[in-house]
């Protein structure tokens, strides 16, 4: 008996140290002077977040913000993605072995980490030098500065994939120039470095060939004061020029559209824009809504629109909720679906349910809002306490 027990013991334990292995390589640790530099370390999955890594992450940053030898985390990505946004198909894998718990705790921590770095005390600096998309956004948008390259594609393409633009993009998109938020996270538009400097998702511009002398001056960093690291990061930026084809030229017509009430009504503007001018422009934002989750376009806009009344806190608690319901597949299953045809078999051919806009009705949107019923490891989020919050991050109760 006593050798049984030793036996699994000891399998209990190369299982945590090979998780334990898996999540340092994952994300490399360099210390310079009183810098951290955090790096992701999953090139070939352009930095796809694992749990490993969000886990890490949150240990790491707690840690550093309790360390006074801290005075400044550095964020950035091997090769050519910051991070493409969370490992998804393992969480389709546990909803489809009914190990949904397993797959939301997986949210649990992410949403915690990006509530950590919305309110956190020391300043953080995201080099995006690539792609960066939906939990890459993330991790980067809920910090204090943002440096974006001419190799930056930044998008939220959740809506495409039975999801809803999440970790506190319903704070973050709703706060852009007009509705712009709503246009980013309904149709999923990819946006290079001079839009996210334009519409504010970057702090800075800095073009690549300038980074690594940016970078060797910020690991001299010995002081956590805002404004120091804002003056070193200024002398390396630049104001690049918005592409002439660039959608924030079209601001105008983004706000007239899509400030509408419903999606319904959106698309129906759209529509009346194509008559009255058609271009390429408007042909391919009424064709990215229809590629898209009838189901999630309406809780998207809803979220969003609820976001520009909520703290980042109360908005992540309530994204929370969201994603809960989205995974338990009661009201619809379209996350599943829609990982399958554009992440698993790659068809690009997903079948929808409901499949039109008119199918999900008021009552279906609500019930992705409620308070998921109060099982065993369904309850709301709750933060680790913080010490002196903002205003912005006040998460008051729903």
């Amino acid at each position: 008996m006593s050798g049984r027990i030793q036996r699994r013991r000891k399998t209990v334990r190369k299982k945590k140290e090979k998780k334990k292995m898996a999540s340092h390589s994952q994300v490399l640790v360099e210390e310079k002077s009183s810098v951290r530099i955090l790096t992701f370390n999953r090139p070939k999955q352009l930095n796809a977040l694992s749990f490993h890594m969000v886990s890490r992450l949150l240990q790491l940053f707690l840690a550093y913000e309790e360390d006074p030898s801290v005075k400044l985390v550095v964020l950035k990505g091997q090769g050519r993605a910051f991070s493409a946004g969370g490992d998804i198909p393992p969480i389709v894998r546990d909803i489809l072995q009914g190990k949904l718990i397993r797959g939301a705790h997986y949210f649990k921590v992410g949403y915690t980490l990006n509530y950590v770095l919305s309110t956190y005390r020391k300043p953080q600096v995201s080099i995006l030098n690539g792609i960066v998309m939906g939990g890459g956004a993330g991790l980067s948008t809920n910090g204090r500065f943002r440096i974006a390259t001419e190799n930056t594609v930044f998008a939220m393409p959740e809506t495409a994939l039975g999801l809803f633009p999440d970790v506190g993009a319903s704070y973050f998109l709703s706060r852009l120039p007009g509705f712009f938020g709503e246009y980013v996270g309904l149709t999923g538009a990819r946006l290079d470095g001079a839009e996210m400097l334009a519409c504010g998702l970057a702090t800075h511009f800095v073009p690549s060939i300038s980074l690594t002398a940016l970078e060797a001056e910020l690991y001299k960093v010995g002081s956590s004061n805002q404004t120091f690291i804002s003056t070193i990061l200024d002398a390396y930026a630049e104001y690049p020029h918005l592409n002439q084809h660039s959608s924030y030229h079209r601001l105008d017509v983004i706000d007239r559209c899509f400030s509408k009430r419903t999606v319904e009504e959106i698309f129906s503007a759209l529509e009346r824009e194509v008559t009255q001018k058609p271009n390429d422009w408007l042909l391919a934002t009424i064709q990215a809504l229809e590629k898209a989750s009838p189901s999630c376009l309406k809780i998207s806009l809803r979220s969003i629109r609820e976001g520009r009344l909520q703290g980042v806190g109360q908005c992540l608690i309530r994204e929370y909720r969201m994603v809960c319901h989205v995974m338990k597949g009661d009201i619809s299953k379209d996350f599943v679906e829609g990982c399958r045809a554009v992440l698993i078999d790659k068809d690009r051919n997903p079948k929808w349910q409901p499949r039109r806009l008119e199918d999900v009705t008021d009552s279906m949107v609500d019930q992705y809002f409620e308070r998921v019923e109060d099982e065993e490891g369904w309850e709301d989020l709750k933060f680790p306490p913080r010490n002196n919050l903002p205003a912005l991050a006040i998460a008051a109760k729903l």
